[in-house]
């Protein structure tokens, strides 16, 4: 199997680990059920994966992988921190009000064992904040802000209660242009604070 063709079947099988998860929540979405859901064998399933934890952290991986990448190129580069925080705060807000991530908040909410909630926690938070920690470190240079602080302060201000809203059906998923609003009013308020004029 090539590369493709892999990548192919890790997203066949992410399609029919969503669906099972939304119809049955976690406990009810077991890798036989997903196997067969997405035609593969259940044997495919534990070599990739390990075991199911496995596979919804590599879920949460992936969906958090635009935003991974704009903050990894933002690091690299020599740009504007401001600028790079610009990109990436809508990719960064799409990505946690999506579906996806909504659903798999859903789930780990609903999922007594906490499983979920730690894949969650490793896939994204786990490898996500320590690059916009890094991408803080830069626009808090020479003001005296903790990029621990300047983080809680962005988050606060771009997602605010949203997530939560959208887990417990409070509100729909924003539109292309809410979520440019969003950040342009989020990034703004940021500013201010940052360079003392909160």
């Amino acid at each position: 199997m090539n590369e493709d063709e892999k990548q192919e079947r890790h997203s066949a099988i992410s399609r029919a680990a969503y669906a099972l998860l939304a119809e049955h929540g976690y406990a009810g979405a077991s890798m036989l059920r997903i196997a067969r859901a997405a035609k593969a064998s259940n044997e495919t399933l534990y070599r990739w994966y390990g075991n199911k934890d496995g596979l919804f952290r590599a879920m949460v991986e992936d969906n958090a992988a635009e935003t991974r990448r704009l903050l990894g190129e933002a690091l690299k580069g020599q740009d504007d921190p401001r600028a790079a925080l610009e990109r990436v705060a809508p990719v960064f807000l799409a990505m946690l009000l999506g579906d996806k991530a909504v659903l798999l908040n859903r789930a780990a909410a609903a999922d007594p064992t906490g499983k979920l909630g730690a894949a969650i926690s490793a896939g994204g938070r786990g490898q996500v904040m320590p690059l916009l920690d890094q991408l803080m470190q830069r626009i808090c240079a020479d003001t005296g802000i903790p990029s621990s602080e300047a983080s809680g302060w962005f988050l606060g201000l771009l997602i605010g209660d949203l997530q939560v809203r959208r887990i417990i059906h409070d509100c729909p998923a924003p539109s292309p242009e809410e979520i440019e609003c969003r950040c342009k009013k989020a990034l703004q308020a940021f500013d201010r604070l940052i360079d003392g004029g909160g």
